[in-house]
């Protein structure tokens, strides 16, 4: 299965491991990743507020690039596949706007004709490859561990944007897949709501409030850790802990997991090859469930 891989900013910046940990496993998933690395950011929605027509430019860009591959973009963020899932949106809605963009493609030699798809990663693994031929790939069931979901915003809002109108089932993947590598799936009412990324520069009381709530709550659930498709979300679940673990007046301690990370250890990859190492929450817990 071949891809035009759009890892984003975040998973070559301040969270390497989510790049390190799906580069391990896609050799081994037969997953062909094609980067697109002359794209740019997404703009994470903050550009979209500033210079609408910029920012789907810059998407539109991208999106030509994929397109002129003859391949679906894969990403591994849910950040970048809602903005992402926007413009396309609006582009392939909108036939006389998606000219006026094109224009500003031309000195590249790009045009996009609106045929891209943009898939999450997580998308792809029940829709494209499938938990059956997942489940093959577990040579080490996580049968110890009890695994708390954690999707973000933007990988279920706005519904009719990202699909879920049409595949409501999309608000369960992540379950799906934690029941596939063997885990225990931990349900909590957290789990769909905001980690506080957004409002961290505006109100980091609220934010650190709110990865205060999600991150007790699951450990309340009994989950051993948290997992979540978003490294934005990573970065303020698991950076900002230690903040809310003030707040709450002692450590918390909830390791926080990239997907591909937990895949990798369900399929018996050592943890410093999938970057464990870097998180903020020791995840040696974690480990020691998995090796048990």
């Amino acid at each position: 299965m071949k891809y035009a891989y759009y890892p984003g900013c975040v998973s070559r910046g301040g969270c390497p491991e989510l790049f390190q940990s799906m580069s391990k496993i896609a050799g081994p998933l037969g997953l062909e990743l094609v980067e697109l690395k002359e794209a740019a950011c997404t703009g994470a929605g903050v550009l979209t507020e500033k210079n609408p027509e910029l920012a789907d430019t810059l998407n539109a860009r991208t999106f030509a690039m994929a397109e002129r591959l003859n391949l679906p973009i894969m990403t591994i963020c849910s950040t970048c596949q809602g903005v992402m899932s926007a413009v396309n949106h609006r582009l392939k809605g909108d036939p006389e706007y998606l000219k006026r963009i094109n224009k500003h493609l031309e000195p590249e030699g790009l045009e996009y004709k609106g045929t891209t798809e943009v898939k999450h990663f997580l998308w792809i693994l029940v829709e494209d490859y499938g938990l059956e031929q997942l489940k093959q790939h577990v040579t080490k069931p996580l049968q110890r561990l009890a695994v708390a979901p954690f999707y973000g915003c933007y990988i279920l809002r706005p519904s009719w944007v990202v699909g879920l109108d049409q595949r409501p089932e999309r608000g369960r993947y992540l379950e799906m897949i934690i029941d596939t590598l063997g885990a225990e799936d931990i349900d909590y009412e957290g789990k769909t709501k905001c980690c506080g990324f957004p409002i961290l520069t505006l109100n980091e009381a609220n934010s650190v409030s709110m990865v205060r709530a999600h991150t007790v709550e699951a450990k309340e659930k009994g989950a051993h850790c948290i997992v979540t498709p978003c490294p934005l979300c990573h970065l303020n679940l698991d950076g900002f802990q230690p903040a809310a673990s003030g707040m709450h007046g002692s450590a918390i301690r909830m390791p926080i997991l990239h997907l591909p990370q937990l895949i990798g250890l369900a399929m018996g990859m050592p943890p410093n090859d999938l970057g464990m190492k870097r998180h903020i929450i020791s995840t040696k817990e974690v480990e020691k469930a998995v090796k048990a």
